[in-house]
């Protein structure tokens, strides 16, 4: 939405595809960081979109084996919005899809899925698509896979995935919450456990933590003893946990953490996920999609103006691209080596809090250091890309 927003501001014709008929997903990345947020602002969409009920976290501290820890302080950026915005995905995408109704070259067509590549030789002229009234081509210049981690266009163009590895997977769910109710603490790490919870405002959204591969055996000791660990972690969730009936009230997210050796093909390139498939840790996956998307915008928009860049133009998006995308994921594996192996593994052994924890909590600047890294990245994009006539 993103890419076909900036895209359609420059005056090219786009069309963006939704495969259901709307947005509302769950369990959708639901963290807008200071980056997103002054993307948003350089549009000159950002009064419209702090409109959009969220809620702002600047603090990121949480208990690790009994001690509070301070992971990150945002307030210490100097920075328009030295925060992160908490906002429902699918509104951030029917803000996106409102906004982008008056740029007369974007075109959003719901309830209709990519199944297949339509090919030219070597090229990929667009793609074949699912429609409520049957199978469609939809023809292009040039087809940008955004269809995430496990993506099918991605998978058609036969292009090879690097896996790093994940060891965890979450449970998601919603626990409900009393008005008034507040708590400070953003993540908790007892032995063998891990948990995160967002304040939704009028819920809590959970993410609980659970070995690799682990969700089977979770799921034999039942729902009463899940809910249970839950609630000893959490106290103040437990009223809430009520509204977790049954196992259908709990999605599994499988975790994984890859990147694509080659984006491109001849017509053809992958960013976001379709791309680099993020951890959850440091919630930047969303985020880093849409730095994707700037980027992308900046190169290529002058370009396709003429038709379809070359392939050796359309891999400058990787080439500016893959080293935050490395960073980042360099330092997601960091924390998962230290931080959550540590955490998840069997045994009541008391938690140490890892030193270089314990040094951020101490100092005050280095929360501003973290806070860096996780709100703004590696390299944050900034609009440069074209604005015709009349957008």
């Amino acid at each position: 939405m993103m890419l076909g927003y900036l895209l359609g501001r420059a005056g090219i014709d786009v069309v963006v595809l939704e495969k259901h008929a709307d947005f509302f997903r769950d369990f959708r990345g639901d963290t807008v960081h200071p980056s997103t947020l002054q993307v948003m602002d350089e549009l000159g969409l950002i009064d419209g979109f702090l409109k959009l009920p969220h809620q702002r976290l600047q603090k990121m501290q949480g208990m690790f084996g009994g001690e509070t820890v301070r992971i990150a302080d945002l307030s210490r950026l100097r920075v328009k919005y030295p925060f992160i915005a908490f906002m429902p995905q699918w509104d951030f995408l029917n803000f996106l899809r409102e906004s982008g109704k008056r740029l007369g070259s974007l075109k959003v067509m719901m309830s209709t899925e990519a199944i297949d590549l339509v090919r030219d030789g070597e090229r990929v002229r667009g793609v074949k698509a699912k429609t409520p009234e049957g199978i469609i081509d939809i023809e292009a210049d040039l087809t940008v896979a955004c269809d995430g981690r496990h993506s099918l266009v991605r998978e058609r163009a036969g292009l090879e995935v690097e896996e790093i590895g994940a060891p965890m997977d979450v449970l998601w769910f919603r626990a409900g919450k009393r008005e008034n109710e507040n708590e400070s603490l953003f993540a908790r790490v007892d032995p063998g456990k891990m948990m995160v919870t967002f304040d939704r405002g009028d819920y809590w959204q959970c993410a609980f933590v659970i070995p690799k591969g682990q969700y089977d055996a979770v799921k034999a000791r039942g729902l009463p003893a899940l809910l249970d660990d839950i609630a000893r972690m959490a106290p103040i969730l437990k009223p809430g946990l009520a509204e977790v009936k049954s196992w259908d009230d709990v999605k599994l997210l499988t975790v994984a953490v890859n990147r694509l050796k080659r984006w491109t093909r001849p017509g053809l390139l992958c960013i976001g996920d379709a791309a680099h498939a993020m951890s959850p840790i440091g919630g930047v996956g969303v985020n880093l999609a849409v730095q994707d998307a700037v980027a992308t915008a900046n190169l290529l928009a002058p370009k396709l103006v003429s038709g379809c860049p070359s392939e050796d133009e359309l891999d400058a998006v990787r080439r500016r691209r893959a080293f935050p995308v490395r960073m980042t994921q360099r330092m997601q594996v960091v924390v998962q080596n230290n931080v959550v192996n540590a955490a998840l593994k069997p045994g009541n052994q008391p938690l140490k809090v890892p030193l270089v924890m314990r040094l951020v909590t101490a100092v005050p600047w280095l929360q501003g250091v973290t806070a860096r890294f996780v709100g703004l990245g590696v390299r944050p994009e900034h609009v440069h890309s074209p604005r015709s006539a009349g957008n």
